[in-house]
């Protein structure tokens, strides 16, 4: 027998969204928008798509209540991506009156509890358990983050198989997006006019709306750039400015070289983002922050160096066991200055305090990248702003400059044109298996063939609201204090004056020197204005191009031809040099591709 859904005006006269339990506060306006538009329609199916840390939680839990109170469902069941979320979700529940078992494993369900929460990879081992409880009781499967349920065949499968028979099925997710083309279940895909089909969302809350309504906090990305030094598997000893134009593995290797614990690096960006913390405490005295490593080596490495430059011990996560959740539990609670964890706090880990974050991994998907900044954007009073420290890597910088852009999950994605040339892109395949990782200590680090022998690190820019700021310096010098000593309680539009002052504060000071190019190349590499970004991007650009065109045409490496022309024309690495200089290394290599043709 088919119950029919009450409609919306069933609900409380006081409040839409209210059921007999609460809520867990008054509904935001997207929540209270989305709440109704479900009402109105009643679908079995409902994706809502919110940016993370606009409280998708809230506005599940609430519906799910009205369900409940209403006879629609007879229970709950709840699918998170990790142990330390599925029991996040039980206590928020609670906190509303709906009480659900996170440590359910099978057998029938004590009555005390109106429902489960489950991970998704404990649905994929027992699928059929979770079917046959649809099936004997009106179901609401709540599905968070589902697009995990794309991360492998047999979790996509599982989620169908379990959940095919649930009378209502309400999937959310921050990053809809993924980078391969596995169809997520219970999502709708419509192909667009040009002929590739994008997952279609019933409710959509992105970044830049939740930014304009103070919902989430603005971020500040301070990126690093810096001397890298590495040796091969073959015996090269290799040498880099990080964020200078290479190859895709050089790249890698770089970037690497520049979270190596051991290096000058790692200890520099930390220092400098516990600075940045002690500033921003000065305005809000319980803020935190959060170091995402790549695994649990580096992660002990890191710890080990926050003690030393704080001189107090960071909590340290590195699994999602029982222990770990406990020890986010307890410094979520805590005014502790700092936390270092690998993956799994990455995403949907509720730690609203936490205000400073060091991207110190090197995944590079923007799924993972999002989520990751997620982590910092969970607005709890007007004024907050976070900042994020990142490596000068192309595209890490593309994805904190593209934060606003909504994405949608693509099938059908066709290849881009000249896709295998671009030094930076990473093949769908490495994107992927990235965003598959399910352990935190792969050992895939130890097996490359790649020793990091040294680095450096030089404060490059500050990025904020799409603009870049600031001029290259090193680390302690007053070009680099004055970004890290913006107060953390501002308005977004504050914080964009602020930085557009200090930019033309020290712009101005590098003139007050003779600014042709022959005294411009005399000047040391902090006191150099900045040009104009996209002009020095192309610049650039062009400039790899024709040392690629070469490379073809002598048969030398990259690194060995940016090297000469820098011993030939003077001058520091591509990434520092000013745009006379980058022009004069055009103008000679094209002299050298002519000499030999």
């Amino acid at each position: 027998m088919t119950t029919t859904a009450p409609s919306s005006h069933h609900l409380s006269p006081a409040f839409p969204g209210r059921a007999p339990w609460g809520t867990a506060g008054k509904l935001r306006a997207w929540q209270q928008g989305a709440m109704e538009k479900y009402l109105q329609e009643q679908p079995r199916d409902f994706l809502a798509v919110a940016t993370p840390g606009a409280g998708k939680t809230t506005f599940a839990l609430t519906l799910a209540s009205w369900l409940l109170h209403h006879h629609v469902v007879q229970q709950v069941t709840v699918i998170a991506p990790t142990e330390h979320l599925k029991k996040q979700w039980a206590a928020a529940a609670a906190r509303i009156g709906i009480k659900l078992d996170p440590e359910y494993s099978a057998g029938p369900l004590s009555k005390e509890y109106d429902g489960v929460a489950l991970t998704y990879a404990g649905v994929g081992v027992r699928p059929m358990l979770h079917r046959n409880r649809c099936e004997q009781r009106k179901t609401l499967v709540i599905l968070d983050e589902i697009h995990h349920a794309g991360d492998s065949k047999s979790w996509g499968e599982a989620c169908l198989e379990a959940f095919e028979p649930a009378t209502r099925r309400l999937a959310l997710t921050g990053t809809p997006f993924r980078s391969d083309t596995n169809p997520i279940p219970f999502v709708t895909y419509e192909e667009g006019n040009d002929g590739i089909r994008r997952s279609s969302a019933d409710y959509t809350y992105g970044y830049g709306n939740a930014l304009g309504d103070g919902v989430v906090r603005p971020v500040i990305f301070l990126s690093y750039s810096g001397n890298m030094r590495w040796r091969t598997k073959a015996g090269d000893e290799i040498a880099a400015r990080l964020g200078e134009p290479m190859t895709k593995d050089a790249v890698s290797q770089a970037w690497r070289t520049a979270l190596d614990p051991r290096g000058d690096w790692m200890p520099n960006v930390l220092r400098a983002a516990d600075q940045r913390l002690t500033e921003v405490r000065k305005s809000i005295p319980d803020a935190g922050g959060l170091v995402i490593a790549s695994d649990q080596e580096s992660a002990r490495a890191y710890a080990k160096l926050i003690r030393e430059i704080t001189g107090t011990r960071p909590t340290l996560v590195l699994s999602d066991d029982t222990g770990a959740s406990n020890r986010i539990d307890e410094f979520s609670g805590s005014e502790d200055r700092w936390m270092v964890a690998v993956r799994m706090v990455s995403e949907g880990v509720d730690v609203p305090r936490l205000a400073v974050g060091v991207y110190a991994t090197t995944i590079s998907t923007p799924l993972f990248f999002a989520q990751a900044v997620g982590r910092f954007v969970r607005s709890r009073r007007r004024g907050e702003t976070a900042s994020v420290f990142l490596p000068t890597i192309p595209s890490l910088l593309g994805f904190a400059n593209e934060m606003e852009v909504e994405r949608d999950h693509t099938l059908d994605r066709p290849k881009k044109a000249g896709e295998d040339e671009d030094p930076y892109a990473e093949s769908e395949k490495e994107m992927a298996e990235a965003e598959k990782q399910q352990d935190e200590d792969t050992g895939e680090q130890d097996m490359l063939p790649f020793e990091a022998l040294e680095s450096d690190a030089v404060f490059d820019r500050v990025l904020y609201n799409s603009a870049e700021f600031g001029m290259q310096a090193h680390p302690g010098s007053e070009e680099e204090q004055d970004y890290l000593g913006i107060p953390g309680l501002l308005e977004p539009d504050q914080v964009q004056l602020l930085l557009q002052k200090r930019q033309a504060r020290q712009i101005a000071h590098s003139r007050k020197k003779p600014d042709t190019e022959a005294d411009l190349l005399e000047l040391p590499a902090e006191r150099r204005p900045v040009v104009s970004h996209k002009e020095m991007l192309e610049l650039r650009k062009q400039l790899n191009t024709m040392v690629g065109a070469y490379v073809h045409q002598s048969g030398k490496p990259h690194g060995v031809i940016h090297t000469e022309l820098r011993r030939v024309c003077g001058g520091p690495p591509s990434a520092e040099a000013t745009a006379g200089q980058i022009r004069e290394r055009i103008k000679k290599v094209q002299e050298w591709a002519t000499r030999m043709r």
